[in-house]
């Protein structure tokens, strides 16, 4: 069997407003429109997904919660409703997903030898959350990828932030340990907002536009910093000034899958191409990609 490799990493913010702002046949409220910048980003990111051809995408999301231990994706086939707790007048979207269960495995098993708790998820009703299925949808509208689906564990918000990330640092090794082994040729899915300081009211009407904006300019400061580091390939002074971030910006990357994706790829010193940035409910979401078949 072939070595597997990582094909490239995705920062792929999951807010829910996008899905509803586009209208697909799986998610019942509708819209007329909205958040435009942030979803022609997407569409661009699928256009590298066109050309790289993966054969599974891994999605790491903060809103599928499990406080001992990293659990996995373990059933082959997965349908049915997933609803946004806060959001469900925006989204109720009837997912229907194959997973790569020996992938999942595989990633269960590294995680366990490198010491870390590791659970299989076998409940064949089990829900999906909507940070999985919204980034899932954004980057690949047509389902026709495998995927994995990787838990928050939450460790740096119950740990101190340094054990906690770097935990998430030795899922990410172990996680291309597995892919390595498996043969597969993958993309990670890093399903993160930036700064995420929000509004609390939602304006009557939600797709309103004119009531979108950094709710946050200090955290909007924070989010132009952090992107130009990465656009320029600084990766070791992001993860200097992660900590800080985290805390000044209230940033969802504390949640682990940012750090999980860079520890997976090497941390690689190299430009990430910004596709859009934009706001949701105040909060700042870059969606961003880091293309490992172009390294020479």
């Amino acid at each position: 069997m072939a070595t597997g490799k990582i094909l490239a990493g995705f920062l792929a913010p999951h807010p829910p407003h996008l899905v509803y702002g586009e209208n697909p046949p799986q998610n019942e409220p509708r819209s007329r429109g909205g958040w435009e910048p942030l979803r022609w980003a997407y569409e661009r990111a699928r256009q590298s997904i066109e050309r790289l051809k993966p054969d599974v995408l891994l999605v790491h999301s903060p809103h599928w919660v499990t406080q001992v231990g990293h659990h996995f994706l373990g059933v082959p086939h997965l349908s049915g409703k997933s609803v946004d707790p806060i959001f469900p007048n925006l989204f109720r979207y009837n997912f229907d997903l194959t997973v790569d269960v020996e992938l999942a495995e595989a990633c269960c098993e590294e995680a366990r030898a490198a010491g870390l708790v590791g659970k299989m998820m076998r409940n064949p009703k089990f829900r999906v959350d909507y940070g999985t299925i919204t980034t899932l949808h954004m980057i690949r509208p047509q389902w026709d990828i495998p995927v994995v689906g990787l838990s928050a564990n939450n460790s740096p918000y119950y740990l101190n932030m340094e054990d906690g990330l770097g935990e998430m640092a030795t899922l990410g090794a172990a996680t291309r340990r597995a892919i390595e082994r498996s043969g597969r040729r993958a993309v990670l899915l890093a399903s993160n907002t930036l700064c995420h300081w929000h509004f609390h009211e939602e304006p009557a009407i939600p797709e309103d536009m004119s009531r979108e904006h950094p709710q946050s300019y200090d955290g909007y400061l924070w989010d132009m910093r952090i992107i130009e580091l990465l656009r320029q390939g600084r990766t070791r002074e992001v993860f200097e000034l992660l900590p800080d971030f985290i805390r000044e910006a209230f940033a969802e990357v504390k949640s682990g899958a940012f750090t999980w994706m860079f520890s997976a790829m090497g941390y690689p010193e190299m430009p990430g191409e910004l596709h859009g940035y934009g706001t949701v409910i105040g909060t700042g979401n870059a969606v961003m990609e880091w293309d490992l078949t172009r390294v020479a």
